[in-house]
């Protein structure tokens, strides 16, 4: 479906929406020998749960709230946790690559727009996962220069005052309504695309373009 929609700034979330986010499956795998098959699901979604409310507090490093997370679920289900395990998922990010249909649809888009991402990441972490992306980024941002995750409206603050531009001049795009499309909402950018990844359940109600794979992207910005 094409739009007029002509944004000056395409904004994207990384992890999810663009790299393919395997913490459950690394979680299947260093548990498999404590968690049961019919409790893993409900396992890997308290973690999920819990890398959730470790970022709402303020910034500290993104290893630091995977070993805490990891911690918190453990203890909660009243397993062992072994010393930095949760430094074997920080090191895993490194490893993962995107989701088959970005890589092309980055490189469409990234001939019109100035294509951006806000990431809940760090600075060391971040070039590993944008070099697999293969497109031209005009800017890429991290958790630990604006300290603070998404969902916090400071991250989204941040995005917007170091491109010096205005809410609505940004199209911003990812799979999670819980850490992007609320509070992108909260803090003025209407224009919205939700890539229905499965992760999370879609939610028209806020307005997103929802579309099943970033190849719907072109589309949208008139390509």
């Amino acid at each position: 479906m094409t739009t007029n929609l002509r944004p000056k700034y395409i904004s994207f979330d990384c992890y999810g929406t663009l790299i393919n986010f395997q913490m459950k499956e690394k979680m299947e795998e260093l548990f498999a020998d404590r968690v049961s098959p019919e409790n893993m699901k409900q396992f890997t979604t308290d973690f999920a749960r819990y890398r959730l409310d470790e970022v709402m507090g303020d910034f500290r490093p993104y290893d630091e709230i995977l070993c805490n997370s990891v911690e918190r679920t453990c203890r909660r289900w009243g397993f062992e946790c072994r010393d930095n395990e949760g430094l074997e998922f920080y090191e895993a990010v490194k490893t993962w690559n995107p989701h088959p249909d970005v890589p092309n649809a980055l490189a469409r888009l990234a001939k019109e727009y100035r294509l951006v991402i806000l990431s809940n990441s760090m600075n060391d972490l971040i070039p590993h996962s944008v070099e697999k992306l293969g497109a031209p980024f005009h800017r890429v941002y991290t958790a630990e220069q604006a300290q603070a995750y998404k969902p916090r409206l400071q991250a989204f603050e941040y995005m917007i005052d170091q491109l010096g531009c205005n809410p609505e001049d940004i199209l911003h795009v990812s799979s999670s309504y819980r850490y992007d499309h609320l509070s992108a909402d909260d803090i003025g950018i209407k224009n919205r695309a939700f890539i229905a990844r499965g992760h999370e359940p879609s939610w028209p109600v806020w307005g997103s373009h929802e579309m099943k794979d970033l190849g719907g992207l072109p589309a949208l910005v008139g390509l």
